[in-house]
């Protein structure tokens, strides 16, 4: 395997909490119930039915330096039951890597249940890969329209897995962040449930069923709880970034013949 190349593999389960109105008796268990799922028992590129691409080389917000492609076989593919993610060193399109980023909106949007991910995740600095959720709003507002981080990883600080929640009281550039991290040491040699657990009053992030960051509605207003919309899922892995260590990042760029062992 190239030591330039770095993977996130993915199998994605999604279930919702469905709702019986008072009139109708209830024909399924009580609980969640699953209605959106991929299990990637195909092969090929993602099922287009259910995901889409962002694409672009903008830096997303974050200085990022990959290049997001759409549909190309070398960024992503379904295989062995899997999906992999690959970031790539490579010129393209005028920056010096390329990956992917898999979006279900409009695809699948959902408004409060239990949507969770198994995963694998790459190892190396730099790397930041992410399974996270946006408002599915056409003209969503970051960060007033609310993102939800079920998992997040950097490079960097190898095994420590951060589960967040942003809005417009709560968010990192004012200093009002709401999460929490989490050890998970064999991130990049196991696979491992990413998970979220969302009702009208509380977001629940959990590794392997262990909930290490909860989120409480606190019934002020849209600021503060912006997660009574319907959201959608994201998948991708970035590279460098200003969270992902970018200064130590291009250091290590800069120094003939670097490589990252996997």
């Amino acid at each position: 395997m190239n030591p330039r190349q770095f993977f996130l593999s993915l199998m994605a389960a999604i279930a919702i909490s469905t709702v019986s109105s008072a009139q109708t008796v209830p024909t399924v268990p009580s609980g969640p119930q699953p209605v959106w799922a991929d299990e990637f028992n195909y092969t090929g590129l993602p099922d287009s039915s259910k995901w889409s691409y962002d694409v672009g080389g903008h830096g997303w917000g974050n200085d990022e330096w990959q290049f997001y492609t759409k549909g190309r076989k070398e960024n992503v593919w379904v295989e062995n039951g899997k999906l992999v993610i690959e970031a790539r060193k490579e010129n393209f399109e005028g920056r010096n890597f390329t990956s992917t980023r898999l979006i279900s909106k409009g695809k699948g949007d959902w408004q409060y249940g239990r949507i969770e991910v198994r995963a694998k995740l790459p190892r190396g600095r730099g790397t930041w890969p992410a399974i996270w959720m946006l408002a599915s709003t056409d003209t969503a507002r970051w960060p007033d329209d609310g993102e939800i981080d079920i998992m997040e990883h950097v490079g960097y600080n190898q095994g420590i897995i951060h589960g967040t929640v942003h809005t417009k009281k709560y968010y990192h550039s004012i200093g009002t962040q709401k999460g929490d991290t989490i050890p998970v040491p064999d991130a990049s040699e196991k696979f491992h449930v990413y998970a979220v657990d969302w009702n009208a009053d509380s977001i629940r992030i959990s590794v392997d069923n262990k909930t290490y960051f909860t989120f409480h509605n606190e019934h002020t207003g849209n600021d503060a709880w912006p997660f009574d919309k319907k959201f959608h899922l994201l998948l991708n892995i970035a590279v460098g970034g200003s969270w992902a260590d970018k200064k130590e990042w291009m250091k290590l760029y800069s120094l003939p013949g670097w490589k990252l062992t996997m």
